[in-house]
């Protein structure tokens, strides 16, 4: 039995993966009239499955029967596995697991979907911290391929590994990741979102103009602006305020007065209507910046920043480098894994580019990896 706290869109979604994987679930929520609203969206979500030919009508009454709503945590006595997608707060996720292992069996597995908080601070409130383990789905869960396994600095060895094994089971793509700010995602995404503020702080390109040269030149899906706006620039801003102060004011990942002014504006994004893009109106790129040729300019900077962070992630083994791969195709759908693409370019020339950045800015955001320093010194390739 699995048991999952909180039905909003993050844990009805995770409840459907386990439940599609053949899993038996328990759904609590404290409001019941978020359960009954959970009830009404998985049932439509399914029926629209079946309407588009996804599943059949009996893999989705399937689906549904095999998820228990719940309003009293009491039911979680016989749950093997517990995943908490509440509130991201450290207090608030502490209390929940102190609490909810006075009821769940000694052998049970408590996880936490935090995107961006520390496992081991989660767990240093429990009595058993070896049992705590992050598992972190991205949004949203029954799409996105890609779930960072989270050891924190207490948790048994054999957890990880039993949890890596199911959550393959349940047809995801398991990466491992070191208790760090961010993990891999959201710590090496930083820059395609800082440095393109950045360039449009600097006056170097108006906001369509970048969105384009990462699309057109590099093959993203989105423009970062675009993925800020989808994403929500208020939680864009959370997780880089986060990942900031975590790792003790580190310049590398410093917010934006532009983050941070878009979200007093209540400029969120789509779910708002407006955020860098308007959605009624939407915005046309200036014409002028448009026919001078800076999008290579733009393009290399910002993926030389993102290369430079894979390449300090690995370099501090917060995951192998295969991991850190596929947790960047996989999990924000970068066309190529960072440092796979950097062989590609040669790592001396990412180099160049990082102490050319450093040298004129004279800033510590634009310091190089150690590691890429030294390959360059060893003539050496991530993938040889």
């Amino acid at each position: 039995m699995i048991g999952i706290i909180g039905s909003g869109a993050m844990g009805t979604g995770i409840a459907q993966v386990a439940a599609a994987a053949g899993e038996n679930i328990i759904l609590f929520d404290t409001e019941k009239s978020a359960l009954e609203e959970a009830k009404i969206n998985l049932d439509s979500t399914l029926k629209k499955l079946v309407e588009k030919g996804k599943i059949s009508a009996d893999d989705a009454k399937n689906i549904f029967g095999r998820i228990h709503f719940a309003s009293h945590l009491d039911e979680f006595k016989s749950c093997e596995l517990v995943i908490e997608a509440v509130v991201e707060n450290l207090e608030v996720k502490r209390n929940l697991f102190s609490n909810l292992e006075k009821i769940v069996s000694t052998d049970c597995v408590l996880a936490t979907n935090t995107s961006s908080l520390s496992i081991t601070s989660i767990a240093s409130a429990c009595a058993k911290p070896g049992r705590v383990i992050g598992i972190h789905f991205f949004n949203p869960a029954t799409v996105m391929p890609l779930v960072e396994i989270v050891k924190g600095v207490a948790t048994e060895s054999q957890v990880e590994k039993n949890i890596k094994s199911k959550i393959e089971l349940w047809n995801k793509i398991a990466v491992l990741a070191k208790d760090t700010p961010g993990f891999i995602v959201n710590r090496v995404a930083r820059p395609f979102y800082g440095e393109a503020i950045r360039i449009y702080e600097e006056g170097i390109a108006d906001i369509p103009t970048i969105d384009e040269a990462m699309k057109e030149l590099g093959g993203f899906k989105m423009g970062p602006f675009e993925l800020m706006d989808f994403i929500g620039n208020d939680v864009n801003y959370t997780v880089t305020e986060t990942v900031w102060k975590q790792f003790f004011h580190d310049p590398k990942y410093k917010p934006s007065l532009t983050q941070k002014r878009m979200v007093e504006a209540n400029l969120l994004g789509r779910k708002t209507g407006k955020g860098y893009y308007n959605y009624e109106q939407p915005q046309t790129s200036d014409i002028r910046l448009q026919s001078i040729n800076i999008k290579p300019q733009i393009f290399n900077r910002i993926l030389v920043m993102l290369i430079n962070e894979a390449a300090d992630a690995l370099y501090y083994g917060v995951a192998t480098k295969e991991d850190l791969d596929l947790a960047m195709t996989k999990g924000v759908n970068y066309p190529k894994g960072l440092l796979m693409w950097a062989d590609e370019i040669g790592v001396e020339k990412v180099l160049a580019e990082m102490e050319k950045l450093y040298s004129e800015y004279c800033e510590d955001r634009y310091r190089p990896s150690v590691l890429l320093r030294k390959m360059v010194r060893e003539k050496r390739k991530f993938y040889s």
